[in-house]
């Protein structure tokens, strides 16, 4: 039986990040990934120029097609982008009963520039984090999420707790990409019971556009694959890093990490 994948995000003009990101992270587990479109990017690897949203009427007859016609094994969500998609997005999961759900918030870029209002914030957290399996927030998500500035290892777990307890996040997991020093790349997981400390080698690398979406994306994949969600956040953050190893040198900013690594010239397993 062939597993699927659902990706609920922006589009990328310039194919680093969102759909065009999560696409291809489902294709390289061999799961058949499906899409849904909430806004278009006018993008590059330098800069964005424009976003258009999708009305949010269309961005639910998307998942209401879909799910019509084929069964779900896991979903991610990524760029909503305003609180009605937010809004349609989460009653058509409840609706549809879609389990196996990451949310990756994208509320503020890698960079610390944040990208949708309050309202939306409000609406992400009370709707879609308690249907959500694992929520995957970077640094600067994670500080406006919990309330707390995080510069530390203790930072990271405290803001991991209180956005457990306070924002019914079933299992927490903050992305340690923006953090400096030792901790760079280290990413801190809390379930209510559980703390983990996940470590991957640092690459040294400018082209890191998509590594929130990817790893997202990674993990739903190894989700609809029937992997637990321990493993499956374990082998997503491998599958990052070696995307990262191979990230493409293209455009005149930060290009994208190498999704199909396995069949560049340059690999060597």
């Amino acid at each position: 039986m062939t597993q699927v994948a659902l990706t609920i995000a922006g589009s990328d003009s310039g194919g680093g990040a969102g759909i065009q990101a999560d696409l291809r992270t489902f294709a390289f587990h061999r799961v058949h990934g499906t899409s849904v479109i909430t806004c278009v990017t006018a993008q590059n690897t330098v800069e964005v120029t424009q976003v258009t949203a999708m009305e949010n009427s269309i961005v639910g007859a998307q998942i209401a097609t879909v799910v019509k016609d084929i069964k779900i094994d896991a979903v991610k969500t990524g760029m909503l982008f305003n609180q009605a998609i937010i809004e349609e997005v989460a009653a058509k999961i409840a609706q549809y009963n879609l389990s196996n759900l990451v949310v990756d918030p994208v509320m503020v870029t890698r960079a610390g520039v944040k990208i949708i209002d309050d309202h939306a914030i409000a609406s992400l957290t009370k709707l879609l984090f308690p249907q959500a399996l694992i929520v995957t927030p970077n640094r600067y998500e994670a500080q406006i999420l919990s309330g707390i500035e995080i510069n530390s290892l203790e930072d990271m777990k405290q803001a991991c707790k209180l956005i457990h307890q306070n924002l019914q996040a079933k299992v927490v997991l903050i992305k340690g990409g923006s953090m400096s020093g030792k901790l760079q790349g280290i990413d801190v997981w809390y379930d209510g019971d559980n703390w983990e400390i996940l470590t991957a080698e640092v690459v040294n690398t400018k082209n890191t556009h998509g590594t929130g979406c990817t790893l997202s994306a990674a993990i739903a994949a190894n989700l609809a694959l029937g992997k637990d969600l321990f493993t499956a956040v374990k082998l997503g953050k491998n599958y990052l890093t070696s995307a990262l190893k191979y990230a493409l040198n293209i455009g005149q900013g930060n290009g994208p990490v190498g999704h199909f690594f396995p069949i560049l010239p340059q690999y060597s397993p």
